[in-house]
């Protein structure tokens, strides 16, 4: 039997646009919001919100009845996965939460829900929404190195006018895609144009025209054969047990020397460890990343001052579009649920990604 209605309760601040965006998508959807309940945030994406936002009890009592009312959950509460559980266990009828980030499903790891919990309450993630914001730092990432960015800095911090040299080409490269899911698939979009030399890894067989071979990441030497004939290897893997240092000191000693390195996905993929190693001894060119095995990246970590890495602070995926483009994404998976269509980007529960 389908739903008659559908009771949203919203855990951030959120536009009457993009309010009116989901609740115009289908009549029967509702949305449970009261900003005063609402941590503001402080920049863009900060779902969590800013923490020295403190609700009184009567506060704090108010925005649980909110959220038990709801059969849906748009955002984790406070980007709490403690509160997402006690929610789940104070509401029977909740039966959706969707996660405002793309790597949600660490968050529902966290909660530690029940066997029973994880089946009775469908978990989704706005995969895909980061997908053209991220291949475009990966271009970035290998331009800067193709360009030879650190020297050029240096020469205009020094005043210096060398000798002209010859700078590599897009149109050389063969670069290995490391996750074909919506962010590597855009980053195979955004190359193929300029004639690069695409490789892809998947577990699953993937039809892609963009690519000119495909290799499974469990197979370690076919990865190695392709690392060390490959001008850069972009990571865009999700964070799970199984991708765990996927990208391990084995693998990057087997690289191309020189190659490039761009990662974007989860910190964890890499063995940050083996990366760093390999960018003092030169055998790794250059690093451009977005994500960092810990995160805030420690004050004392050695790439920070490593001329040959570029670091961004995790926030390559932020655009001022994002909540707007989570928004649709809601809005149409909400129909979906009230259709009892299958829902996009649902969290694999044993993996959680």
């Amino acid at each position: 039997m389908l739903p008659d209605k559908l009771h949203v309760a919203v855990t951030t601040p959120l536009s009457p646009k993009l309010r009116a965006l989901i609740t115009t998508a289908d009549p029967r959807i509702h949305l449970l919001y009261d900003e005063s309940l609402l941590r503001p945030r402080r920049w863009p994406a900060d779902y969590a919100g800013d923490p020295a936002f403190i609700r009184t009890p009567a506060q704090q009592a108010a925005y649980m009845q909110l959220l038990q009312q709801s059969d849906a959950l748009f955002g984790l509460p406070d980007m709490n996965p403690r509160m997402l559980a006690a929610v789940i266990r104070a509401n029977p009828d909740l039966r959706w939460v969707h996660t405002l980030n793309a790597g949600g499903g660490a968050d529902i790891k966290a909660a530690q829900l029940t066997a029973e919990e994880l089946r009775r309450v469908t978990f989704t993630t706005s995969a895909g929404v980061h997908a053209e914001p991220l291949a475009e730092f990966v271009l970035l990432g290998l331009l800067a190195a193709l360009k030879d960015l650190p020297r050029l800095q240096k020469d205009q911090r020094n005043h210096r006018w060398p000798h002209r040299w010859s700078m590599r080409s897009l149109t050389d490269q063969t670069v290995i895609i490391i996750g074909m899911g919506s962010i590597g698939r855009e980053v195979a979009h955004r190359l193929a144009p300029f004639g690069t030399r695409l490789i892809g890894t998947s577990r699953h067989p993937l039809d892609d025209p963009d690519l000119a071979a495909v290799v499974d990441p469990r197979d370690t030497e076919a990865m190695k054969y392709e690392l060390a004939h490959a001008d850069a290897a972009v990571v865009t893997l999700p964070g799970t047990n199984s991708t765990y240092h996927l990208v391990s000191a084995e693998l990057l000693a087997a690289t191309r020397p020189g190659i490039t390195i761009v990662s974007v996905g989860r910190g964890s993929v890499v063995d940050q460890e083996a990366l760093v190693a390999g960018l003092r001894t030169g055998h790794i060119g250059y690093a451009a990343l977005d994500v960092a095995e810990t995160e805030p990246l420690p004050a004392d970590s050695p790439l920070w001052d490593m001329s040959n890495v570029l670091i961004s602070p995790h926030t390559a995926a932020n655009t001022p579009g994002e909540l707007d483009r989570i928004a649709r994404l809601f809005a149409q998976n909400a129909v979906r649920y009230l259709a009892g269509q299958h829902l996009r980007n649902i969290v694999n529960t044993r993996e959680f990604y």
